[in-house]
């Protein structure tokens, strides 16, 4: 065992003995699937889901824990060190354009990141401690601002372990990974630890060397907690590749065109919650780097040296929230008030060779700040029915200091956003709702002061900072002892914007888009040890104020399909499988090139003996060949023309794959 793994242990075994000696703790399993959101939720898309829903889930990675949420498909076309795509309601997402996520009450997604706006990498999380995850799409919600016009998605991790925790699993391709996690009585509260270590190679002709390390300390009380992460982590990346030279057999499909892209990352973030009467306060410091070295287009601009290219961001994230719930009977009020600053201090763009740095096509330091007020009432005009209204306003202020003048400057921009929700129960237990609302994601700070592309200097449009969003949605939810239903349908418009590429450090222009849907979503939880859950959406998305058969927006997936069944076999077996499916996508704006579609199902068998807990997983049971992600653009490998050649470039799921676990206590 590698002698991190060790000191963690030694740090931990306190705990284990001080839990050890008191009598064991009751723990309540809680599916949060199952929870009572009639007369509590303000739509038919918002749920949550608690540590039973996913304690015996079979993942292949961590950001899969996201697709929790109905409809939301996490994605990889690069390293695993790297943040997830993410596909939900019709958006390619890319890395967290439009869907926010908050841990412990901390924003994740990152403004003005060298790596794309709302840049949001869940791999600091350990899945073993997040307790259960509240979710809400469309932009109804008056306590949700930045990037969730789509959806967003609150994590909750735990305070407390009901007994110390140890595991080990390995499998295929040279995975493995360590846990220890415990906690122990402390004065007022109990003090949570937690170490994880895990490496993979892949099933890649590269090997990704991937090595991670996170680790957890939190105290908590019943008024308070205190939270300390780190995580770090560095790789070796297969980026996709031209499946042209697949075809034609000069490119295996786990082959690789660059052999020195890679990266690595890290995050050290401190958390304060706090509650005092009907508030809650939360504060925090985040700090993180990113460097990640790419090649997409391989020898298209550079014939001699190459496309690849750098990007680097380190930052320091500060900031806080409070939210109060007021009034009670037939009127309540939820309040809140929020500030945050990123203090950018490298944001670098650099074309390179074989990872060494050949020139800077622009660096930049970037200063930005927010501050937010929302408020909403909710009256309860008659016992069953109940109206919302509420408002969100939100200012910014940035600075950018960058390498080319030109492209220096400053600016602020603010939104005001109306919110409305009804909710009706016609019956005992069933409700319907209808929503209306207003939000936005921000753009890279870099775009709203652009005047000169840094590669070609010929003049850039400047990007506004805030891209407003409008959306509706009509839903109804029915909860009758064991099963949960709901089912809604929505429209959503983004205006007219220009996005700022942090690839290419310039903007490129994007119409507004219109998109509309259905959702539905099902849990059942018939008797004891046996639940089952689907979820079924379809999307249709168009871009608006363009020419007749150019309006596809490409990588908006129409239909997303996913479930699984969870069932205890007696003699302390529990069987889970899970299924996913994404549909074919247009990949450019007059759908003549499509991906192809995607089904993985996962598959899990665990054995529960005293303290002791076997688990055996087969990842991609069907070992499915097809694409993660798919794009299509213009590339050129050595001795095609200079012009390159326009076609899909694909990053295909990992092949079918076994893991063993073994775990002590938990």
């Amino acid at each position: 065992m590698p002698r991190a793994a060790l000191a963690g242990l030694a740090l931990l075994c306190p705990a284990a003995q001080a839990r050890a000696e008191e009598p064991p703790a009751s723990e309540i399993v809680v599916h949060g699937r199952a929870l009572q959101q009639i007369g509590l939720a303000t739509s038919g898309s918002q749920g949550a889901v608690g540590y039973a829903d996913f304690a015996d889930r079979p993942i292949g990675r961590v950001g899969e824990l996201a697709e929790e949420v109905p409809g939301l498909i996490a994605t990889q076309h690069s390293g695993e060190g790297k943040a997830n795509q993410y596909f939900l309601r019709g958006f390619n997402l890319d890395h967290g354009t439009d869907l926010a996520g908050y841990l412990d009450g901390v924003p994740l997604n990152q403004r003005s990141h060298a790596h794309g706006q709302g840049y949001l990498d869940l791999n600091p999380l350990i899945p073993e401690l997040v307790e259960r995850i509240d979710y809400a799409k469309g932009p109804y919600h008056a306590e949700y601002g930045d990037f969730a016009s789509a959806g967003a998605m609150a994590i909750t991790t735990r305070g407390r372990l009901p007994a110390p925790l140890a595991e080990v699993a390995g499998g295929s391709f040279g995975a493995w990974r360590g846990l220890l996690a415990g906690s122990m009585a402390a004065g007022a509260g109990d003090l949570l630890g937690a170490l994880e270590l895990a490496r993979a190679d892949g099933p890649w002709l590269l090997n990704e060397r991937l090595t991670k390390a996170n680790a957890v300390l939190k105290y908590s009380t019943p008024d308070w907690s205190l939270g300390l992460s780190g995580y770090l982590s560095h790789w070796q990346s297969t980026d996709q590749i031209p499946e042209r030279a697949v075809l034609a057999g000069a490119i295996p499909l786990y082959g690789y065109v660059d052999p020195t892209d890679g990266g690595r990352s890290g995050r050290l973030g401190l958390a304060l919650n706090a509650h005092a009467g009907p508030g809650e306060l939360t504060l925090y410091a985040t700090l993180s780097r990113l460097q990640l070295t790419q090649n997409f287009t391989y020898f298209l601009d550079d014939p001699a040296h190459g496309d690849q290219f750098r990007q680097t961001d380190r930052r320091g994230t500060f900031g806080g929230a409070w939210r109060a719930t007021l009034g009670s009977g037939a009127m309540r009020w939820r309040l809140g008030a929020e500030a945050r600053w990123d203090r950018i201090g490298a944001l670098g763009l650099y074309h390179t060779q074989a990872g060494q740095v050949l020139a800077t096509i622009r660096e930049d330091r970037v200063d930005e700040g927010s501050a937010a007020m929302h408020a909403e009432g909710e009256w309860h005009p008659l016992p069953r029915l109940r109206l919302v209204a509420g408002l969100r306003l939100d200012g910014f202020t940035y600075r950018v200091r960058s390498s080319l003048a030109a492209n220096s400057g400053t600016g602020s921009a603010g939104q005001l956003a109306p919110k409305l929700a009804l909710a009706w129960q016609p019956a005992a237990g069933v409700e319907l709702y209808a929503n209306y609302g207003e939000g936005y994601h921000s753009n890279d700070a870099r775009g709203a002061t652009i005047t000169v592309d840094p590669a070609t200097l010929a003049p850039a449009e400047r990007v506004p900072l805030l891209a407003r969003s409008r959306g509706a949605e009509l839903g109804a939810r029915v909860e009758r002892g064991a099963l949960t239903v709901s089912l809604v349908g929505f429209w959503l418009d983004l205006a007219s914007e220009l996005v700022f590429e942090g690839d290419s450090g310039s903007t490129s222009a994007n119409a507004a888009s219109r998109r509309f849907g259905t959702e539905a979503a099902l849990f059942w939880h018939p008797r004891p040890g046996l639940t089952v859950d689907a979820a079924l959406a379809f999307t249709h998305a168009r871009l608006r104020g363009v020419a007749a058969g150019q309006q596809a927006i490409p990588n908006a997936v129409p239909v997303v399909a996913g479930g699984g069944i969870s069932a205890a076999l007696g003699h302390g077996l529990t069987f889970s499988a899970r299924l996913r499916h994404f549909s074919s996508a247009p990949l450019i704006e007059d759908a003549s090139q499509r991906s192809a579609p995607t089904t993985l199902v996962n598959a899990g068998l665990y054995r529960q003996k005293g303290h002791l807990r076997l688990g055996l997983e087969v990842l991609n049971v069907a070992d499915s060949q097809a694409p993660d992600i798919s794009y299509f653009y213009v590339s050129r490998l050595p001795g095609e023309p200079a012009g390159g050649v326009a076609g899909r470039h694909i990053h295909p799921v990992e092949p079918r794959q076994i893991r063993l676990s073994l775990r002590f206590g938990g």
